[in-house]
């Protein structure tokens, strides 16, 4: 299991009367948690009258929900290489106002993340500058060209935690096919972007009837599904562990359960993107709603929220994606793909909770525990002993997104003026406060 940062010493909390969500043991209960030297010590109804360690901070929780800190397996980061869009910095204060304690940053940086030494350099300039944990996946394909394999051994002992070509579809189903051979061997996960580059050809958003009505180039679903498809076959044969990033369609979950009931090792994510928005956010031709792959139909995103209700899907990403104004002030066929979301993720989720579509504690775990067990982290969790990597919940307060008060790099968000209901009031990594609202 990997470690996140180290531990520091750091005042006592008691975070008294609060819910606390702990899908890592179907915990849903109201009581008094106390974090102590940077881990979880104990969870109990009154802690305060058994006695507390001296100078511990008290903290009023009640209307509050305590959940382990989200793990975001999916953020692309411009550093190193394009720090005008994102700096490892700046990232971890978004994710830190978002309740993501734990950043898995992709390997599509400048240079690629495809050499040991890029996944030191990340790790060590993401300790001295980052205030969340931030964790590196590295190339699966030297260059992200989708020929030769990266040295997955090496990488994985530097720290890459899995191994991906981020937006990058291997289009060589030999080259998959060793790759999760010898992932199997290391026990690396395999994370794919699936879509045939083929059939998605020049499409800018979702194939049909409203795609031709705008005038815009079409991506059918048959993009995403062919591959995945071979892709599980292939995981079947080599017996590897393989991800799919990002799902979006009720063909590929029909891939993903017949896997999953014929046991083998395939899990998936979908973003929250998929989740909250569908095609019709695309008319008026906003460039922030231009995603890869694309936003689908209203249907189409209800299979999905539906899969994560009942666990099929096992993750939720943000998908976050900055990109500046001379990619995205474009007309929508030329602009840039991406929208940010480390900040957003959250607030977009408790949409489903508070809809009713979505139970709290599947979104939690969906959102930091299922992701912490596939990468072998010790996150996700609020068991006695875990790292104190926490997000505190007002579930009923409402508010407005304005894009100007994010903290990322760039404002290409899709919820922009969006109302939620629902925010992180305060965020806790290895148990010292590196977020609160104010």
């Amino acid at each position: 299991m990997r470690d996140l940062r180290p531990i520091h010493d750091a005042r006592p909390i008691l975070l008294a009367n609060a819910r606390v969500v702990d899908p890592s043991r179907d915990l849903d209960a109201h009581g008094d948690l106390l974090i102590a030297d940077g881990v979880v010590k104990d969870f109990a109804a009154n802690l305060k009258s058994a006695g507390l360690p001296e100078g511990t901070e008290i903290v009023d929780c009640r209307h509050l929900i305590a959940v382990p800190g989200l793990v975001d397996m999916r953020a692309f980061i411009g550093e190193p290489g394009a720090e005008h869009r994102e700096t490892l910095a700046s990232a971890s204060q978004a994710a830190a106002a978002g309740g993501v304690t734990t950043i898995i940053c992709q390997p599509e940086t400048d240079p690629i993340i495809d050499e040991p030494a890029i996944v030191d350099f990340v790790m060590r300039r993401a300790r001295d500058t980052a205030i969340v944990n931030v964790l590196p996946m590295a190339a699966l394909t030297k260059r992200l060209e989708g020929r030769e394999m990266t040295e997955i051994g090496l990488l994985r002992e530097a720290g890459a935690v899995a191994f991906t070509d981020g937006t990058h579809s291997v289009g060589s189903a030999q080259v998959l096919r060793r790759a999760l051979t010898y992932g199997r061997d290391f026990d690396a996960l395999i994370v794919h972007h699936t879509e045939d580059k083929s059939l998605a050809g020049e499409g800018v958003m979702n194939e049909g009837e409203l795609a031709s009505r705008l005038g815009l180039a079409g991506m059918p679903k048959a993009a995403e599904t062919i591959v995945f498809e071979r892709d599980v076959r292939l995981a079947s044969i080599t017996g590897g562990r393989y991800h799919a990033a990002s799902l979006t369609c009720p063909e590929s979950l029909d891939v993903l359960r017949r896997a999953k009931d014929a046991g083998l090792n395939v899990t998936a994510s979908a973003s929250i993107n998929h989740l909250t928005l569908n095609e019709r956010d695309v008319v008026g031709y906003r460039t922030f709603f231009k995603l890869t792959p694309p936003l689908r139909s209203e249907d189409d995103r209800l299979a999905l929220v539906q899969a994560v209700a009942e666990g099929l899907l096992d993750v939720v990403v943000s998908d976050h994606d900055p990109q500046d104004v001379d990619v995205k002030r474009l007309p929508f066929s030329e602009a840039a793909f991406g929208a940010i979301g480390l900040e957003t993720m959250l607030a977009a989720g408790l949409r489903l909770v508070n809809d009713g579509t979505v139970p709290l504690m599947a979104l939690i775990r969906a959102m930091s525990t299922r992701p912490a067990e596939l990468l072998g982290l010790p996150a996700g969790s609020l068991r006695p002993g875990s790292p104190a990597d926490i997000a505190l919940i007002a579930p009923d307060e409402a508010w407005i997104l304005d894009a100007a008060n994010l903290k990322s790099r760039c404002r290409n968000t899709p919820f922009d003026e969006a109302r939620f209901e629902g925010r992180v009031v305060r965020t806790l990594v290895a148990g010292r406060t590196v977020y609160e609202y104010v």
